[in-house]
């Protein structure tokens, strides 16, 4: 399930919208492109704690988190 995930486009984590078209700006198109990214990195890209938050908990309903990390 997880490497499946990991092809995914983002639509499947269901993101709010602001989140989502922030990330298509800069071209983090698959689960993988944002898997592999970490807070700071998300920071840099003008996204809040609070949207980074929603994304980490969107790929732990995934088994996924930021950094790599596999549960």
């Amino acid at each position: 399930m997880r490497k499946k995930a990991l092809e995914q486009e983002i639509k499947i984590l269901d993101l709010s919208s602001d989140i989502e078209n922030i990330l298509i700006i800069n071209n983090i198109l698959f689960v993988k492109d944002l898997w592999v990214l970490n807070r700071k990195n998300l920071k840099e890209i003008n996204l809040t704690d609070k949207q980074i938050n929603e994304i980490t908990i969107k790929l732990q309903l995934l088994g996924l988190d930021l950094n790599k990390k596999v549960y």
